[in-house]
């Protein structure tokens, strides 16, 4: 089921926010606590058909209330006469509050510091609490905490369990407490309406995750990053395994410890995984084989498990190649000519290998001089100092530091290095605009879009994890979803 949290403010418009949520979920979390003035809890819950869940937060468990304990306690006691289907109580007013009524009882523990380790010891005094529901809520910003609060929803109990994951791996909580049998997962309305920070929207669990899809049989890909790209490669992969009638979906994970990732992945039975375009982190030590330019650039976008363990894949200069095609209606365009890398990372590494590799002849310049001279020298292509940068000619121009910025300052890249008809390849963003783009605009200059590069890579990783082009709607109908 979807629970979503309804946090209105106005008793006026209440009703409103009820009904819409009625539309679109199972179950109704009545927020009391973002309350200005007291509700009428008994007239709110007759105003709509579906099951309603009161609630009413300290701030020290993440809601709005600041009234004192006495009169949380009375305002409870009162919307539990009104004959909800569910009332939240936290562990310690459980325990002076009896069961009333056909009201089931969700006793909550929340600690919004560290995930917790006694989860069994808290689920007990939970259960002597008289639950019928255990909640858990928890930090989760990456993996590792969200692991706990995964392995407490997991196991066999007598007593059912659900949970709220704060931060940004909630929505992987959410997720995976579908597919191995959580009561309810909670969502917000829509974005501005959230019961907490980074609550998952319930338009987010079905458009980008077909949370409703998901269950015991289903297996996971996993997409490491979070931000746009993220969204719209789970939308598209997930249209594209609806179509092939595969019970497969995507799953946002941002791991922790890399050396805790492998086992969890092989708990959740995952065995391919993509990267996306913004994430910084470095994969490298999770495979155990990787290819030519995920070695050149320290860049792994795809993971995928074999036999000897897991094989990391760079696609990005494949699709770079691919979707300059396009662009300058020439498949030798990366051949041809001069092209300058500018960069000091691994990233622009692997670049000047790729376009040396095309038959290019390629040079390096970096902020630093000495990390571009010893790349220059390590892969045999030539150094331009950074101060004579702004005067070289070149046919093509490589911006590779994820981050880099456009601008006049000491380490910044100058604009006027950009000029008419030159190709501009730009991977200093994600999906974000970008100042480059304008510049390369403005001045003439043919600029190969992230967004572009991004669509091509989005096929040349489903091709790696599933040896199939996605098809041809896919794109059309993950967008328009």
């Amino acid at each position: 089921m979807i629970c979503i949290s309804v946090t209105p403010t106005s008793r006026t418009l209440a009703p409103a926010d009820l009904l819409n949520a009625s539309r679109k979920c199972d179950l109704i979390e009545l927020c009391l606590d973002h309350f200005i003035a007291e509700p009428n809890v008994g007239e709110l819950i007759r105003m709509v058909d579906k099951p309603m869940l009161v609630s009413c937060r300290r701030e020290q468990d993440g809601g709005k209330w600041k009234g004192s304990e006495s009169q949380r306690m009375q305002l409870l006691r009162e919307a539990i006469v009104a004959g909800p289907a569910y009332v939240e109580l936290d562990l310690e007013m459980a325990e002076k509050i009896p069961r009333f009524g056909q009201t089931k009882r969700v006793v909550a523990y929340t600690n919004l510091n560290r995930p917790l380790s006694k989860i069994d010891e808290i689920f007990a005094q939970c259960c002597k609490a008289k639950a019928d529901v255990v909640k858990f809520t928890w930090l989760t910003e990456d993996l590792d905490g969200a692991w706990p609060l995964l392995a407490a929803v997991t196991k066999p109990r007598e007593v059912p369990i659900v949970g709220i994951g704060f931060g940004r791996s909630g929505v992987t909580f959410s997720l995976l407490g579908r597919k191995y049998g959580s009561p309810w997962i909670y969502a917000a309305l829509e974005r501005g309406m959230e019961a907490f920070a980074n609550q998952a929207t319930v338009w987010q669990l079905h458009e980008d995750y077909r949370c409703e899809e998901i269950n015991s049989k289903t297996r996971f890909v996993g997409i490491i990053g979070q931000g746009d790209s993220e969204n719209i490669a789970a939308r598209v992969f997930n249209v594209a395994f609806s179509s092939m009638g595969k019970p497969i979906r995507c799953l946002p994970l941002l791991p922790g410890d890399l050396s805790k990732f492998p086992k969890m992945l092989e708990k959740m039975k995952i065995n391919g995984l993509i990267v996306d375009p913004g994430y910084d982190g470095n994969l490298t030590t999770l495979a155990a084989t990787r290819d030519e330019f995920s070695t050149a650039s320290d860049r792994i976008d795809v993971l995928k498990e074999g036999t000897g363990g897991w094989t990391g894949i760079c696609t990005t200069f494949a699709a770079i190649e691919k979707a300059g095609e396009a662009l300058t209606g020439s498949a030798e365009w990366a051949s041809r000519g001069s092209v300058t890398v500018i960069g000091n990372s691994p990233r622009a590494r692997g670049a000047a290998i790729f376009f040396s590799q095309k038959g290019a002849a390629v040079s390096i310049a970096g902020p630093s001089d000495n990390s571009a001279a010893s790349m220059a020298r390590a892969i045999g292509v030539r150094h331009v100092g950074w101060n004579a940068v702004h005067d070289l000619r070149t046919d093509t121009l490589v911006l590779a530091d994820f981050g880099m910025q456009c601008g006049l300052a000491k380490g910044q890249v100058n604009p006027m290095m950009i000029r008419e008809r030159m190709t501009v390849v730009d991977l200093t963003v994600g999906l974000r605009g970008s100042l480059f783009a304008d510049e390369a605009h403005a001045r003439g200059a043919r600029y190969l879009d992230p967004t572009s590069v991004f669509a091509v890579q989005l096929n040349l990783q489903f091709r790696q994890l599933t040896g199939r082009d996605l098809p041809e709607d896919a794109f059309a109908r993950g967008l328009a979803e």
